[in-house]
Formats: structure tokens, sequence, C-alpha cells
């Protein structure tokens, strides 16, 4: 790399909400010779091409879900990404809905990836939002989260300088959010994101909510009692100034309200790798891994997104 060397940032991956959106962004119809779709990886390696550029990351993570469907958060909220769930599943084994032309794909982004030096870490039983809350807990220079997942909305931190880089509109209309963006946009602040996604629910995790209490009084009540414990106490303590209506709903909810803030909330805490461990450091891909991942991109048709993609790990 010429110049003077940039200041150290890390960029965890949602890997799985990149791939999906690389599939459903680029036509299956980008094949290897034997008719398997490569249009995940090629976007894929495009987006850390350029994600890793324009956010000058030097340490990069690939989050990985080693359970999409934790056992653990079932069981507290048995609806829990339920709407995901391939008819196949059964009680004991989930399997998400993937198209097929994805599932071939994605062993073959492992491999890519492993063989480019791309630090990939899961947890078992946990999900990549886990693996990203700790390593955004914990890490000692600035974090970068890219996701699709608003979820995540909860690890920003102005003061450790932790930003989530959000792709729902696309890698042309990235948002970068910090606090203030996400009080802007859902008059909450991050720390308070998850109690407001608990009581506002998400139908695409599954998770109901509160009846009757969507964004703006979910955003409300927060606004006035800071957290979902304080808001409960209120609605037990007769003398408080909550409204019989609000005060009804949510003790109509406090089964759901006992165990859902602990399916919402991402783990802070796992036993994960640390960053020279988990060889998150980014650099350039030499000697027989090059080579590899060159007769890979032959074999595959990976074209230019693997040529950017190295060009990208050259730099470092």
């Amino acid at each position: 790399m010429s110049g003077s060397r940039m200041a150290d940032r890390l960029m965890l991956l949602d890997t799985a909400s990149l791939y999906f959106r690389a599939f459903h962004g680029l036509p299956d119809s980008i094949t290897r010779k034997d008719g398997t779709p490569v249009n995940a990886i090629r976007g894929l390696l495009d987006m850390i091409a350029r994600l890793s550029t324009d956010f000058e990351a030097t340490h990069v993570i690939a989050c990985w879900d080693d359970a999409w469907r934790p056992r653990w958060r079932v069981d507290l909220v048995p609806s829990y990404k339920e709407n995901r769930l391939d008819e196949s599943s059964t009680a004991s084994r989930f399997v998400e809905v993937v198209p097929e032309g994805l599932t071939a794909q994605i062993p073959m982004i492992r491999e890519v990836l492993g063989l480019a030096g791309i630090a990939i870490v899961g947890v078992e039983d946990h999900e990549a939002d886990d693996v990203i809350g700790t390593y955004a807990s914990i890490a000692d220079l600035p974090v970068d989260v890219v996701t699709g997942d608003r979820d995540l909305f909860q690890v920003v931190d102005d003061d450790r300088d932790v930003r989530v880089i959000y792709t729902a509109r696309g890698m042309k209309n990235l948002d970068v959010l910090t606090e203030k963006s996400v009080v802007a946009k859902y008059r909450v602040l991050p720390e308070q994101y998850a109690d407001f996604a608990t009581l506002r629910g998400d139908a695409s995790d599954g998770l109901p909510g509160v009846a009757g209490i969507g964004e703006k009084t979910a955003a409300s009540l927060l606004g006035e009692y800071g957290t979902l414990a304080a808001l409960r106490e209120a609605a037990e303590d007769g003398d408080a100034d909550l409204s019989a209506s609000v005060r009804g709903k949510l003790t109509a909810a406090a089964d759901y309200l006992d165990v859902a803030p602990t399916v919402v909330a991402v783990k802070r805490d796992l036993d994960v790798p640390s960053l020279d461990d988990a060889r998150a450091r980014l650099r350039p891909v030499a000697g027989d891994d090059r080579d590899a991942l060159e007769r890979l991109g032959d074999e595959w048709n990976l074209g230019g997104s693997l040529t950017r993609f190295l060009a990208a790990l050259d730099a470092h």
C-alpha cells in the first residue's frame, strides 16, 4: 500500500443479509460451466470490495449464522422466524426457505472467502447478529456494521464510533446510521431500539409485538419512560399517569413481554476469537491461495467481480 497507513477500522458483515441481497440483485442466469448460479458470489465479492474501499476498512469479519433460528429464541417466542421455515422443517430441525440457486452457492462463498483470507466467525446456536453485537461491544477500534436488518440499529454507539451501514435501499443508496439518524428516523435512542422493536413487533421476524401499539406509540412511551422495564412498572402502578388503554394492552401482552426482550436483544458477550486470532486484518492474497482463487475465478466464471475484489485487498 502506498502512502500513509489508514487508521484501523473494523467492518462487520451480516453475511447472509448481503448474499441474499446479491442473489436477488443479479440474474441467476450468471452461472459456471455446469449451470450452477454464481450471482450471489459475484455480488458479494463486489460488495466487499466496494464497502471495504469506500469506508476504509482495515479489518473485516464475515459474521455467520451458525443457527439462523436458535432453539433458545424459539423456546421463548415460538413464532420467531416461523414465516421463514421450509415445509420440510420438523420440531427438531429448522430449515430456512432459501432459493435453490442460492443454497448451492453458500459453501462456494465460504471457500472463496477462506482462500482470500477473509475472517469468517460464527458461534454455535447463535445468529450473525449476536456475533456482530459482541464484536461491536468489545472492539477497541471504530466499527462499521453492514446489514439490511433493522435489529442491529441497537448496536449504534457514537461514543465508541460504532455505525451501521444500512443496505435496505440498495448499494447505490447506502444509509450510514449514527445515534442522530436513528433518533431522527424512529424517535428512540439506539439503546432503546430493542425495547422499541419488542413493543412494535416485526412481522419479518415473527414477533407479534403488543397489539394496538405501533411505532409512534412505542416511541412516545419510551420517550416518556425510558425503558420497557420502567414502562411495565408504570403499567402495574395504579397511580402512574398511564392511560387505561395502554395499561390494558401491556397487561394483555404480559407473557410476551416477559420473554421477547431476550429474543430481540443481540448478544454482547459471546466467546469469539480476538481480531488477531480471527486474522481479521485485510491483506493482499498471495502465493498458493491467489493461484487457487484465480483458478476458481476461471472455473466458476467469477469474472470482473473477483478481479475487483483482489484489487481491493491488494490495496492493503
